[in-house]
């Protein structure tokens, strides 16, 4: 039974996820203090967070701040406010998806369901060897290599931490070299055919990527090249 934590200061709002979740075979944790989030994700070990943004104490920046510090559990943000800035925030700091309110329900639970699908299949390497490896595919070029079956990324020999996301779209990037993709072909190659956030997803995860790999050091052979108008290429010379 896949657990779910409500993080929302609205008791109205978390006593009605808790129907829609509970019937649909979900065990439900809620917390109504930004303060006790943490803790009580600490406690609860939930497979996914539907995460308010303003809350009483801690608001839900604070929170997805201290959890993506130890891991990477799907978080669906619920924004009160359609200003995009919020979203791109949540999004950078590591949310999985976001609903804006008011939201139905059955949208919110499907939406959750695609998170966990997406989670599931990308995330945890699925074959191992006779000696417990993680065997898979690895994309090589001079300074970089992406080992998408061990989820690692090494700049100049250095390893660079990325969220398993970023790690997928860096991949598929690299293993398509001097070919464009637009914004769309990226959602659905990456995010896949149920993903329901917007193109902006993509320029987010781009931005981070860049900054990552810029950081490791210079690397003249290759870049992530934006394609004015279309999308993005992983260029090579």
């Amino acid at each position: 039974m896949k657990k779910a934590l409500i993080v929302d200061d609205d008791p109205n709002i978390s006593e009605l996820l808790r129907l829609y979740f509970d019937k649909d075979g979900f065990a439900v944790v809620s917390c109504l203090d930004g303060d006790k989030a943490y803790d009580t994700f600490l406690q609860s070990a939930p497979d996914v967070i539907i995460l308010d943004l303003m809350l009483p104490g801690k608001d839900g920046y604070d929170i997805m701040r201290e959890i993506r510090k130890v891991s990477d559990v799907p978080i669906l943000m619920l924004t009160a406010r359609g200003d995009t800035l919020d979203k791109v925030v949540g999004l950078e700091l590591g949310a999985d998806d976001y609903i804006q309110k008011p939201f139905e329900p059955k949208e919110l639970l499907a939406r959750v369901k695609a998170v966990l699908r997406r989670y599931e299949t990308g995330q945890v390497p699925r074959h191992v060897n006779s000696e417990g490896e993680a065997t898979g595919e690895c994309v090589e070029y001079p300074n970089l290599r992406v080992d998408k079956s061990r989820y690692t990324v090494r700049v100049n020999d250095q390893e660079i931490e990325m969220p398993p996301k970023e790690l997928e779209l860096l991949f598929f990037l690299a293993s398509h070299p001097n070919r464009v993709f637009t914004r769309e072909q990226l959602l659905e190659n990456v995010w896949g055919y149920d993903f329901y956030g917007e193109s902006r997803t993509v320029d987010v995860h781009v931005k981070r990527i860049r900054e990552k790999l810029d950081n490791a050091g210079n690397h003249p052979a290759w870049l992530i090249k934006t394609v004015w108008s279309v999308g993005y290429k992983f260029e090579l010379p």
